[in-house]
């Protein structure tokens, strides 16, 4: 359970999910029972253009309705934007965890506690899962791996509400796979 306001940042580029990366954490986080938030915040809508998106989760009424400095946990869906955007950066150093969509480590994130950062090859993963680069529900369930705050099932059942129902199985399997890969890290 949660203790306090859980605060999640997630950084991306338009088009990549990220907001429906926070919608799906946030729905996930109310079938666990939380009070949940989620919200963009972009500037020029453009493809390719960075978007950030934050997540609130709590056992309590959330009245807070303002961006997220000092995070709990990261989310970087696109590693490009390490060392681009400085707003990755706020906060960084006392996050319990920050999860980046890469299959290997980042020289922008130097000088920073490995310990606590979780390289997920995302992309390799929704390639072979789903057949095109859609990160969002493979980094959702890295997260519920890594945080510990979201189980399989309420996260399956925030896939089959947001996500199209073509699309939802593959979707789930994507997720699945995720999980067991975050596991395994934490195991090893």
């Amino acid at each position: 359970m949660i203790k306090k306001i859980t605060r999640i940042r997630l950084h991306g580029r338009g088009g990549q999910g990220t907001v429906t990366l926070a919608d799906l954490v946030a729905i996930a986080g109310f079938y666990m029972g939380y009070e949940s938030q989620s919200f963009p915040s972009f500037g020029v809508e453009r493809r390719g253009a960075p978007v950030t998106a934050f997540v609130r989760l709590s056992d309590e009424p959330i009245r807070l309705r303002e961006q997220i400095y000092d995070v709990d946990y990261l989310i970087i869906q696109d590693s490009g934007l390490l060392g681009l955007d400085k707003t990755i950066e706020q906060g960084l150093r006392k996050a319990k965890a920050v999860i980046v969509n890469a299959d290997k480590g980042n020289e922008a994130l130097d000088g920073f506690d490995k310990t606590n950062i979780f390289f997920i090859p995302a992309t390799d993963l929704a390639l072979k899962i789903i057949g095109k680069p859609f990160v969002n529900t493979i980094l959702l369930g890295a997260f519920g791996a890594v945080s510990g705050l979201l189980n399989l099932e309420s996260m399956k059942a925030a896939i089959k509400e947001k996500i199209k129902k073509e699309v939802v199985d593959l979707n789930i399997k994507a997720l699945e796979a995720a999980y067991d890969y975050v596991k395994k890290i934490k195991e090893s």
